[in-house]
């Protein structure tokens, strides 16, 4: 029987999938929504769910247990000061897998996981502007002064 055997290994050892598993939640809380295999995403969901509970209590403690599991002291100031906000009437869920076909390569089934009631624009938060959109941008100030 598979008592107490509580995570998939996922072909790796444990400090490549601890690693792993910590960059794939620094992503997902900084995108909010990530493409990845479908077994990495079912290994991922828990663990973001984790960190959002732990988010919701606004202690020293829990910042100091997520500053420790994430590495990260953006990621952890986004968990606290935004999406802890926008989940804190919600019991738990705040994750959805979503099936999206299989790889070119390898045919690996390939899965988007991503919170619910995301924000749309933390999609674009490393993207560089364009010359368009930065000439846009330049004018719509100048049209509303003239």
């Amino acid at each position: 029987m598979r008592h107490r055997i509580g995570h998939k290994k996922l072909n790796r050892t444990s400090e490549h999938r601890k690693a792993l598993i910590k960059n794939m939640l620094n992503s997902l809380v900084k995108y909010e929504q990530i493409t990845t295999t479908l077994p990495k995403a079912k290994v991922l969901r828990p663990e973001a769910e984790k960190i959002i509970t732990i988010g919701k209590k606004n202690t020293l403690a829990n910042t100091k247990r997520l500053v420790s599991k994430l590495q990260n002291i953006q990621t952890v100031n986004k968990i606290r000061k935004t999406l802890s906000k926008r989940y804190e009437t919600r019991k738990g869920g705040y994750t959805r897998i979503i099936k999206a076909g299989y790889r070119y390569g390898d045919n690996a089934p390939m899965a988007i996981i991503e919170f619910i009631d995301r924000d749309v624009e933390a999609k674009k938060v490393d993207r560089k502007k364009t010359k368009t959109e930065n000439k846009s941008k330049e004018q719509t100030p100048a049209q509303k002064t003239a």
